[in-house]
């Protein structure tokens, strides 16, 4: 028997039904989309094979909102940059980037709430101070892109520019760099196009 804080287990069959094991009832996907914005967990399991179908159920839950009139959130300029970074050799970073910048976020919604429901009513001048969690939420966006670049510079693969160790050996490096010029030319460059990006996202 499941322990009471493990996550709920959602059966999908052949049919594309989902199953809710807790409650012993079929749900939607409207249904799961209720229930992660409760804060309650669960994992969707193939009914068949046990194989866990979490991530592709979730994502399916988000093209269906993003279908919804009026509730799309994901601008076509992302879009096209979240694509854009799939099979390129950032991928394995933008993940980590993308949720520690939502964990920061959901931080922050609570306090920029409750300034919203303060300015309702209000004159234009204290509407106007509704600025200031706006600045806020800027900066913390620019602190999570100069992580991300942060992150960036920990795979690259050049050492910072100065003078060379004394006791370095001259005559090796200068055997090895004609090797290695075109693998470090194309990183260079795909650097420099992932720099241009982050300045775009800037």
């Amino acid at each position: 028997m499941a322990a009471k804080d493990d996550p709920i287990i959602i059966k999908k069959y052949a049919n594309r039904r989902l199953y809710n094991t807790g409650t012993s009832t079929y749900v939607t996907l409207e249904d799961l989309a209720e229930m992660v914005k409760k804060g309650e967990e669960f994992t969707v399991q193939d009914a068949k094979t046990g194989d866990d179908i979490t991530h592709p159920v979730l994502t399916q839950i988000i093209f269906e909102l993003e279908n919804k009139d009026g509730q799309n959130m994901l601008p076509i300029p992302f879009l096209r940059q979240l694509i854009a970074y799939y099979g390129d050799q950032m991928q394995m970073i933008v993940p980590s980037f993308l949720e520690q910048s939502m964990l920061a976020f959901s931080k922050e919604q609570e306090r920029f709430r409750e300034q919203m429901k303060g300015a309702i009513g209000k004159s234009p001048l204290d509407v106007m101070k509704m600025a200031t969690p706006m600045k806020a939420l800027e900066e913390q966006t620019r602190r999570n892109m100069e992580m991300f670049q942060n992150a960036m510079r920990l795979f690259t693969p050049f050492p910072p520019i100065g003078p060379a160790p004394a006791a370095a050996p001259i005559e090796p490096a200068r055997k090895e760099a004609p090797e290695k010029s075109d693998d470090l030319q194309e990183l260079k460059s795909q650097i420099a196009a992932m720099q241009r990006k982050l300045d775009t996202m800037s």
